[in-house]
């Protein structure tokens, strides 16, 4: 079907691990002639994935996360006689209620709590604030377990139950272009223009990996950025690397940042 250690040669490390699992799913597709389901993946993984799938013949394939802008999502490997239009999604939302007015909860309880019961990480997708309380996106395979088992965060009781996927509070994305002048492409010169903060505490910020590069943690302040890149740090959205637009009369640089949140 595949040459399984070929197409793995070009990865390492984490990367390695998330090729080998689309790998798995590949075969179970095919030997099993259904549509089979990954975890949970991150931008950055869903990226390694894409880079497999595109080697594979015989497949089609959907990345899906619940709604259009979703940071995390699924990969789904189908046979290509599928229709994908026929095939179940395998994420189910799950709306959380409780009184929070005096015991506000965070993304982090949230997470925590659903950790709680034993989930992996790789089994919960995003989690969103509603007026009533929160909104999860989970793996189809687990979410009667949860709808079942979570029955407090932050010791406050909720209540939970299954909505469709198009009742979900996803609210439009604030864009803010950024244009700026930053002594050097370094990191943390360009991290401290997108997030409007001096360049020592964003330096601090990256060593202590509060700050994303392309999805991945990092702590050298000093990494070069290119165009493209994308720079997050959880609760204060991502900024993306929309351009260089050259050096001025003393060597600084003009850049164009677009800042997402």
């Amino acid at each position: 079907m595949f040459n399984r250690e070929q197409l793995l040669e070009p990865f390492v490390g984490e990367d390695r691990e998330i090729a080998a699992r689309i790998l798995d799913l590949a075969e179970l597709a095919y030997k099993h002639n259904r549509p089979e389901h990954g975890d949970f993946l991150d931008p950055h993984g869903q990226k390694v994935a894409l880079e497999v799938v595109r080697w594979l013949k015989g497949f089609i394939f959907r990345l899906n996360g619940g709604y259009k802008a979703a940071e995390r999502k699924r990969l789904s490997l189908l046979p290509d006689y599928f229709f994908a239009d026929d095939v179940d999604s395998p994420i189910v939302a799950l709306q959380i209620e409780g009184d929070f007015r005096f015991t506000k909860a965070a993304h982090r309880d949230v997470l925590g709590s659903l950790m709680g019961l034993g989930l992996r990480r790789e089994k919960v997708g995003d989690i969103l604030p509603s007026q009533q309380g929160w909104q999860v996106l989970l793996a189809a395979e687990i979410a009667g377990f949860v709808e079942q088992n979570l029955t407090t965060i932050r010791g406050i009781p909720v209540e939970v139950k299954p909505i469709e996927l198009e009742q979900l509070a996803v609210e439009p994305e604030e864009v803010k272009p950024i244009r700026a002048t930053v002594a050097s492409l370094r990191l943390d010169a360009v991290a401290a223009a997108g997030y409007g903060v001096s360049r020592s505490k964003m330096a601090v910020e990256i060593k202590g990996q509060k700050v994303r590069l392309n999805w991945q943690p990092v702590s050298n302040p000093a990494l070069p950025i290119k165009k493209g890149d994308v720079l997050s740090i959880r609760g204060r959205g991502r900024v993306v690397v929309e351009d260089i637009l050259g050096t001025t009369k003393k060597g600084r640089q003009h850049i164009l940042l677009v800042r997402y949140r």
